[in-house]
């Protein structure tokens, strides 16, 4: 059995491979490739892989290759875990909208609408081949962001996918460790959109133990930990995940931006460090530097996916998946973030409540977003990338949306080719004021 990685060369990959390494009992692979366009990243990240496979006695093979067709062929699952024009256009994401007053960050807002302008199309094509040269029914599970919306386009175009991100196996086990209880033995009302998504149940034993993290010093760390304030998480009756702080705190986030703090400086540096620690032949097991890139629980969440796809073990998870009737309210086709038991078949939803209204509303508003930008992904089409603004609540002005979206694809022209055809490249009429 093989399992591909596309995107080994990012520093999250030692994490993944350890998560693999502990698991080899119970899923059966022989073969473990990494791939990446980057030759010298990927030698250095596959150096420390082998060393921490030989930690762990793994008897199997691994690869690493720039060759896509060959990086694929043959394998039971391949996992996505890339950033198309990498750390530079992240970087991008998170200031250019201030420049308009907007919020920077490169999953959610505008920052996250130009990345996946960028990722949708490179991650289809990697998709059609696997489809040529995968074995039959290969899974993709993809974790490259805006994972909701690139999980979309995969089920859109009938790729067998599923969408995976940390953010509720996080809580999960920090929940655990606050309630002390197995964090195998929690299960969380988890539901919403991915980045976008509250847990309104904390299930332990058959008792909800939500009641009593909203109360008391539990609710002021929690209000810590999601950047929200407690009276919100009081209001609301749910802890939300701690994306929600850009809907809920944006003005404030945008005066911190202001200021000139952004992730991408820190994961820049953090990066750098990274690499030389990898690089260090004595080197065989993830250091605690990569808990400040991000991605906590990651190898976890993503080896027990892969083991239940491709074991049909039918375990627990939270994944990204079609709606198909799941949350009221919303269309079929949208993709959503809930629980699942997960089998050779995919992810067999659970039941989940229906969202009150207030979060209700602001999920369809991103849902109608996403499903327009995967359209401006496609098309290339810049009347549909403003609506796309427009829908987006940390958007929405008219004048505005035209502007940035000038600005934006001209920072990742690159990057965005179906926008620069003689069909779309007319400049708006407001591209005089992207600097404004």
């Amino acid at each position: 059995m093989k399992i591909t990685v596309v995107g080994g060369g990012s520093t999250y990959t030692p994490e993944l491979i350890e998560g693999f390494a502990r698991r080899a009992d119970v899923l059966p692979f022989d073969e473990l490739v990494l791939h990446d366009i980057d030759a010298e990243r990927l030698a250095v990240i596959g150096g420390l892989a082998r060393r921490i496979l030989a930690r762990h006695g793994f008897p199997g093979r691994l690869t690493t290759t720039t060759d896509l067709a060959h990086a694929v062929d043959s394998a039971a699952a391949v996992l996505v875990q890339l950033r198309v024009g990498g750390q530079a256009a992240r970087l991008v994401d998170e200031t250019l909208p201030n420049r308009f007053g907007l919020l920077g960050q490169e999953t959610t807002g505008p920052g996250g609408f130009a990345k996946a302008l960028r990722t949708v199309p490179v991650v289809l094509d990697i998709a059609a081949e696997v489809r040529r040269r995968a074995q039959p029914g290969a899974w993709i599970v993809d974790f490259t962001n805006p994972v909701g919306i690139v999980t979309r386009a995969l089920l859109d175009a009938g790729h067998r996918a599923v969408g995976l991100c940390n953010v509720a196996i996080k809580f999960q086990r920090q929940l655990a460790a606050r309630l002390g209880t197995d964090p195998d033995g929690i299960r969380l009302g988890h539901a919403g959109l991915n980045h976008l998504s509250w847990i309104r149940s904390v299930t332990v034993d058959g008792v909800d133990r939500l009641p009593e993290l909203l109360s008391g010093d539990a609710l002021d760390e929690l209000a810590a930990q999601t950047r929200v304030p407690a009276g919100a998480l009081r209001d609301l009756g749910a802890i939300p995940s701690y994306y929600l702080h850009y809907f809920y705190c944006t003005d404030d986030e945008v005066r911190v931006q202001r200021g000139g703090t952004h992730r991408a400086d820190q994961v820049l540096a953090i990066e750098r460090e990274l690499l030389t620690l990898y690089a260090d032949p004595a080197l065989d097991r993830k250091p605690e530097l990569l808990q400040q890139r991000g991605g906590a629980y990651y190898s976890e969440a993503a080896a027990a996916l892969v083991t239940s796809l491709l074991t049909g073990d039918g375990a627990h998870h939270y994944v990204n998946v079609r709606n198909d009737g799941v949350l009221s309210g919303l269309p079929d086709e949208a993709v959503v973030e809930v629980p699942a038991h997960v089998d050779t078949a995919g992810p067999h939803p659970v039941p989940v409540p229906p969202l009150p209204p207030e979060m209700l509303g602001l999920v369809q508003a991103v849902t109608a977003y996403e499903t327009l930008t995967v359209e401006a992904a496609l098309t290339g089409d810049r009347t549909v990338a403003r609506r796309a603004l427009m829908a987006n609540p940390l958007v929405r002005e008219w004048a505005r949306a035209d502007a940035l979206l000038d600005a934006l694809l001209e920072a990742n022209r690159p990057h965005l080719p179906r926008f620069f055809t003689s069909e779309h490249s007319k400049p708006s009429e407001s591209s005089e004021a992207a600097d404004a």
